[in-house]
C-alpha cells in the first residue's frame, strides 16, 4: 500500500483564521441578542461546520430555527468573512511550511483535496488568493454534505470524488493521510479509515497525540519519507 492521497482540513491547518470564525460567530449572536460565553464557541465549533456550530449555540440557549432561517445566518457569516478576505490586501495567514509541504508531496505525485467544514466560496476565496487553488484536485466543502465532522461522510466523499477525477488510482481509504488540528477532525478522518496526521496549530501536541497516528507541531516538521514506509510496511504485513 503506497500513500496516495493527502486530505488537508482548512482551517487551522491551511490558514490561521480561527480566531476570526470565533469573532464572527460571536458577532452572529450579539446581533441575535444572544450573549456570548468563554470558550463556548471553541467548544462547540471547532472542526465543525458553520451551520452545525451555529445550530448548537441556539439550540444551547433554547432557540430552535428552521432551516431556512440557519441558512440566512450562515450566509450573513460567509459574507462578513468573505469582506474582509477580500479587502485585504496584505498577505493571507497561511501557516508556515505549507507551501513546502505541497511541494514535495506534489513532486512525489500524491493527490491532494480539501475537506473542511468551511463553505466552498471561503476556501475558493483563500485557494484564489494565495495561488494555491492549482494544487488541489478535489474540495468538500461544509456546505455540500449534510453530517459535519466529527462524521466521516466529508472524507468518504474526498475519496470517491479522487476517484472519478483519477479513475484509474483506485483510491482506498488506507491509501491516504489526513491532515488535521482537532478531535472532531481526527475522529471524522479514523472512522472514514483514514489514517490521520494531528498538527499543533489549535490544540496542544499532547491531546492530539493520544488520538492521531502521527503528531507534529508544526507542518513542517511532518517527514514525508517516515510516513511513506509506515504506508509500505503496513501494506508489506498485510501481504499473504
Amino acid at each position: 500500500m503506497a500513500l496516495k492521497a493527502v486530505l488537508f482540513d482548512f482551517n487551522g491547518v491551511i490558514i490561521n483564521d480561527e480566531p476570526l470564525h470565533e469573532q464572527l460567530i460571536e458577532q452572529i449572536l450579539i446581533s441575535e441578542n444572544l450573549r456570548p460565553q468563554p470558550g463556548e464557541i471553541r467548544k462547540v465549533c471547532l472542526g465543525r461546520s458553520d451551520r452545525s456550530c451555529l445550530r448548537d449555540l441556539l439550540a444551547n440557549r433554547g432557540r430552535v430555527v428552521s432551516d431556512s432561517y440557519l441558512n440566512e445566518l450562515v450566509k450573513r457569516k460567509a459574507q462578513a468573512y468573505q469582506q474582509l478576505f477580500t479587502e485585504k490586501q496584505d498577505k493571507l495567514p497561511i501557516f508556515p511550511g505549507l507551501e513546502d509541504l505541497i511541494f514535495q508531496l506534489r513532486s512525489r505525485n500524491i493527490k491532494l483535496a480539501i475537506v473542511t467544514g468551511a463553505i466552498r466560496s471561503e476556501v475558493e476565496l483563500v485557494l484564489t488568493k494565495t495561488s494555491l487553488a492549482k494544487h488541489f484536485n478535489a474540495i468538500v466543502a461544509g456546505d455540500e454534505i449534510n453530517n459535519s465532522k466529527p462524521a466521516p461522510d466529508g472524507y468518504l466523499l474526498a475519496v470517491e470524488r479522487l476517484n472519478q477525477f483519477y479513475p484509474d488510482t483506485n483510491l482506498q481509504p488506507t491509501e491516504c493521510l489526513a491532515i488535521e488540528d482537532t478531535p472532531a477532525g481526527i475522529t471524522a478522518a479514523k472512522l472514514a479509515g483514514i489514517p490521520v496526521l494531528g498538527v499543533a496549530n489549535t490544540y496542544p501536541f499532547h491531546m492530539l497525540q493520544r488520538q492521531a497516528n502521527w503528531t507534529v507541531d508544526y507542518l513542517h516538521d511532518l517527514e514525508i519519507e517516515r510516513v511513506q514506509k509506515v504506508f509500505f510496511r503496513t501494506n508489506s504485513s498485510a501481504t499473504p
